[in-house]
């Protein structure tokens, strides 16, 4: 009879962490540089945009790599993180959150664009005709607009945050209790023969991710009026 050893949900536990301050990422920093290239015209535009969107046409390990040269310990972004926090940021779990970001930004930040070029911009300019700032009417007018989209945008983050393998593993690497992801557990219980092992994180992260894309697709769909009786 086969016996099988308690499963260690530290990966599941990280993974959640990951993803959640991730997605708060995106949303913030995400949103605002959307909002930039949908709203604002200046010089550089169109360069941002194709930075904004070379992360997803790159293989991951070329991006993994890009991130340990900008941020590990002989850069300047690694030496000023290793000086605040007394540790550098390459192969911990806060270099996981990075590399979920850098997975999961480009795709939001495109989708994101179209959504708020998608809000009538009549009522931005009703808006400032009235006197509120631009700040006000992006928190008033323009963000009331687009928060379906951007709601639905956000759980499609999140559940990309989730997944990231390739990444995750050149930047955090993959140390058991300390900055394994699920997707990284998975590949390492396939590598070591652990099927069962595999099978259940298999299962946890596609229920999740089937949830998480069932959300996204509820919160997209218009809101319909009702029909009078």
């Amino acid at each position: 009879m086969n016996t099988y050893s308690p499963v260690d949900w530290f990966p599941l536990s990280l993974s959640l962490r990951v993803a959640v301050l991730s997605t708060a990422l995106v949303l913030s920093v995400g949103t605002a540089l959307a909002y930039l290239l949908s709203h604002k015209e200046f010089r550089g535009k169109n360069l941002l945009d194709s930075a904004i969107t070379l992360p997803l046409v790159l293989p991951p390990t070329v991006l993994g790599y890009y991130l340990l040269v900008l941020v590990g310990r002989a850069s300047p972004l690694g030496r000023v993180y290793e000086a605040v926090f007394g540790q550098p940021l390459v192969f911990t779990w806060p270099a996981a959150v990075v590399a979920a970001f850098l997975h999961s930004a480009p795709i939001y930040i495109k989708a994101a664009r179209a959504v708020l070029e998608g809000v009538d911009y009549h009522y931005e300019w009703a808006a400032r005709s009235l006197g509120a700032s631009e700040w006000r009417t992006f928190w008033r007018i323009t963000l009331p607009l687009a928060r379906r989209g951007l709601t639905s945008l956000g759980t499609l983050s999140f559940a990309r945050s989730l997944g990231d393998f390739g990444v995750t593993i050149m930047v955090a690497g993959n140390i058991p209790g300390r900055t394994q992801t699920l997707s990284v557990a998975i590949y390492d219980a396939v590598e070591s023969g652990n099927g069962h092992l595999a099978r259940i994180f298999v299962s946890v992260i596609s229920i999740t991710a089937l949830a998480l894309l069932w959300s996204s697709t509820y919160w997209s769909q218009p809101t319909r009026p009702s029909s009078a009786a």
